[in-house]
Order: structure tokens, then C-alpha cells, then sequence
């Protein structure tokens, strides 16, 4: 076999990706910990101990990712620990935080810091959340305080994560707290959500000059179902601007265009030093009457496409390049933020992986300014609305011995990252059926 070799540019930022309420465990101060004692996990799932974090299992898993040869790791903050009610700050939360930060950089792992990762406090929910004005102020007094308590490790922020789904679920399907289905709410809590990007971007920058900051983007690549139909293509655009442009365009020009709505948000333009990337799949859009509510776009995957348990994610390496593409008009830095696929069987996911990191070294090999990639996820862990039904991790969890175990693509994943590249013997070893398929004169 011929010793062939994608190899990433020196400095590559290799790593996993979590978030608190997912690992942490015994939250009961936030917004989902609410939600799921409302009953509204499938199949009654509770988050409970997660993967024991907040106990201290991070050591293990930190020392886990870093004998896989990762240099980087993402995490989140618990808002509602660091600030439990509106008039008190824990310190020794500060302190537990800062105890992980400093156990990410001994492990020589560079941290990535989220701030909102879906979750927030339970009385931020009674005082209206995003609704409210006085949301922008909450949110930019909680990133003063763990930015002053944490600059000494961290250099890379994401003031929010994924904020298009956030205010999609939260606020008109109502799957997500705060429940709500309102286009109104929606719309008066996207303004809101970009002033307090805005405002802490500014407030990072204050405290630490030559700190990056960006948000963490979903992108759903989406083609129309028949390219001939006009009907397709116009429900395909449509739904790309509601769903992929909500949030970036705002930032690029400060201004919100919401379908027919339009808003100004002059503050939010030119507050990111880098774009986060999070992409997973695409899907293909039809136009449907009975779909209304979803501006008339059936998504679906094609017949025949490689797809993940349940159908949740179809393996489309194609639609992450074009999501890298996507993201290079911003003209800034890109980190991957997110990336993997629902595999408990750990059957998809080398090729899952093998195909998307070839697409991305493609980017790479084209200029397109990417510095890093985060796999979702570095352990199972607590999948929303979604429980414990999905395991995203290259680690298996058993979430009630919290035993751990390695996956196979633990092992590809450290070799990748060993490598700073993709070869054709990795790929024969761990993804042998899609050989031919990214090295053809194997």
C-alpha cells in the first residue's frame, strides 16, 4: 500500500467537544434540569449524574483526551453555578472551573471556553430570559466575572453555542426551554441574544486584549429535492436563511431578517475574531402545504443514504465542505466547533469520520482558513431532549456504573491526531470499505 498522507498545517487544533449540563451532573439550579422534571425527555430520561464531572471525573476524561494525542478540548460553564441567584456569586464554583482550566493546560490541552451552551439559570427563566432587556446586562456581568476569573488559561471564547437552534427549539417548536411558540418571542429574543454577544465580545476584549472570541454556528447543508422545481428551490432558500443566516448575517452587517421581519442590531456587526463551525448533515427539501410552520420545507434524507441510528444523521462528508465554504465568506479564521455522528455500535463512525476529515483537509488544501477541529464528542453524554437514546462519544459511557469504554474510533481519532493527518493506513484499518474512496491508487 503506498504511504499516502493527508497532512494538516503545523499548529492544527485537534480536540473534543462538551458542555456542562451534558457531563457535569447534579444541576439543579438551571433551566433544563426544570425541563426534564416537566417530563419532556424522551422517554422520562433525567441528566442526573451525567459523567460525573462536577464530581471530578473530568481528571480521568481530560487524561483520556490527552493520551489521544489531542492538543485542544471545548467546554462550557455552568451559568447557574457561577451565579446560583441574581444577587450571589459562587466562588468556589470560580474555583472549581479554574481547577479544570488549569488541568486542560497541564495536560497541555488548549482550552475553548463556551459561556451559553443552551443551558442557564432557572431564575434568568422567571425574569424572562431573552425576552427581557435586562437580559443583555445579566449576560454581560456573568462573562465579566469568569472572564477575570479564568484569563490566565483561556485565549479562545464562544459566547454562545449554536444560538439559531437555540432560539428555533426553545422559542416556536417548544422542545427546548423556555417552551415557548412564539415567532414574536423568537424574534425580540434574537436581538436581545446578538446585543449580549455584542456587549460581551466588547467586555472579553477589555479584559483580555488578545483574546479570541467568535459564537459556534450550526449549519444544516440543504439541497433542493428536485433542482428542476421552482417550489424546491424557493423552500430550500427560505429555510437556509431562516435556519443557516439568522445569526451570521447580523453579524456580518447588523442587521436581523427574520422572513418578513427586519431589525437592526448595528452592535452585533464585526464581533467575531474567528467563526465556529458546527456541522453534522444535510438534508434534501421539498415543498409541502401541510408544512406551514416549517416555511413549507419537508426535510429528508435520500433513499439509500449511509445514515446514523434512528436516522438522525446521514453521512454527507460532501455538505461539509460546502458548510466550510459557507463559512469562509465571513473572512475569518475557522475552528470546527463541532462535528460527529450518533453511533453506539461504533460501526459508522470511522467512515463518519474518515470521509468528513478528508473533505476537511480538501478545505484545508484550498486555503480556506481553517485552524482546528473539535469531535462531538469525547465521551457519551446526556443528549437533550433526546436523553440517553444517542451515543456520540469516541469513549462509551454507562451512565449508571459510569464505566467507561474505548470505542475503536478512540483509537483512529489518536492516531489522527498523533499523525496531524489522515493516511491510507489509517483509513484501511479503521474504515477499510471507503479505502478506494479517499485514497483511489490504494
Amino acid at each position: 500500500m503506498p504511504e499516502a498522507i493527508f497532512q494538516f498545517p503545523r499548529g492544527f487544533l485537534w480536540g473534543t467537544a462538551t458542555s456542562s449540563h451534558q457531563v457535569e451532573g447534579n444541576n439543579f439550579l438551571n433551566s433544563w434540569h426544570w425541563w426534564e422534571e416537566q417530563g419532556h425527555i424522551l422517554h422520562g430520561h433525567q441528566c442526573g449524574l451525567a459523567c460525573d464531572w462536577w464530581g471530578g471525573r473530568w481528571r480521568e476524561d481530560f487524561d483520556r483526551a490527552a493520551e489521544g494525542n489531542q492538543n485542544a478540548h471545548r467546554l462550557s460553564i455552568e451559568w447557574s453555578r457561577i451565579q446560583p441567584t441574581p444577587d450571589k456569586w459562587d466562588e468556589a464554583a470560580l474555583e472549581h472551573y479554574r481547577q479544570m482550566m488549569r488541568g486542560l493546560v497541564e495536560r497541555n490541552l488548549t482550552p475553548l471556553v463556551t459561556l451559553h451552551h443552551f443551558s442557564e439559570p432557572m431564575w434568568f427563566l422567571e425574569e424572562g430570559a431573552w425576552e427581557n432587556a435586562g437580559s443583555v446586562e445579566r449576560f454581560t456581568r456573568y462573562t465579566r466575572k469568569v472572564v477575570e476569573a479564568l484569563k490566565e488559561y483561556v485565549h479562545y471564547w464562544v459566547t454562545f453555542n449554536e444560538p439559531n437552534l437555540y432560539l428555533i427549539f426553545g422559542y416556536i417548536q417548544a422542545v427546548w426551554p423556555p417552551g415557548k411558540t412564539s415567532f414574536e418571542a423568537a424574534v425580540k429574543s434574537a436581538v436581545n441574544l446578538l446585543r449580549a454577544h455584542a456587549s460581551a465580545y466588547r467586555e472579553i476584549h477589555a479584559i483580555q486584549p488578545t483574546a479570541r472570541v467568535g459564537m459556534a454556528h450550526h449549519y444544516q447543508d440543504l439541497l433542493p429535492a428536485r433542482e428542476w422545481s421552482p417550489l424546491d428551490r424557493w423552500t430550500t432558500r427560505t429555510l437556509h436563511n431562516a435556519l443557516n443566516e439568522l445569526i451570521t448575517q447580523p453579524l456580518a452587517n447588523g442587521k436581523l431578517n427574520v422572513l418578513i421581519l427586519r431589525r437592526n442590531v448595528p452592535e452585533a456587526k464585526g464581533t467575531q475574531d474567528f467563526f465556529g463551525l458546527n456541522y453534522y448533515t444535510r438534508s434534501r427539501v421539498a415543498f409541502d402545504l401541510t408544512k406551514a410552520a416549517e416555511v413549507f420545507a419537508r426535510r429528508f434524507f435520500p433513499e439509500g443514504a449511509d445514515v446514523s441510528e434512528g436516522a438522525f444523521i446521514a453521512n454527507e462528508p460532501q455538505g461539509f465542505f460546502r458548510a466550510i465554504q459557507w463559512a469562509q465568506r465571513a473572512g475569518l479564521p475557522i475552528i470546527i466547533t463541532e462535528n460527529g455522528v450518533n453511533d453506539s455500535e461504533d460501526r459508522l463512525r470511522p467512515r463518519y469520520l474518515a470521509a468528513h476529515l478528508h473533505q476537511l483537509w480538501r478545505a484545508v488544501n484550498f486555503n480556506l482558513p481553517v485552524k482546528g477541529y473539535f469531535h462531538w464528542s469525547l465521551v457519551d453524554n446526556f443528549e437533550w431532549e433526546r436523553g440517553w437514546t444517542q451515543r456520540f462519544g469516541l469513549w462509551a459511557l454507562n451512565e449508571k456504573t459510569q464505566q467507561r469504554t474505548r470505542r475503536p474510533s478512540a483509537n483512529f481519532y489518536a492516531e489522527i491526531c498523533r499523525q496531524n493527518g489522515l493516511s491510507a493506513q489509517m483509513v484501511a484499518t479503521y474504515a477499510p470499505e471507503i479505502l478506494k474512496q479517499i485514497f483511489p491508487d490504494s
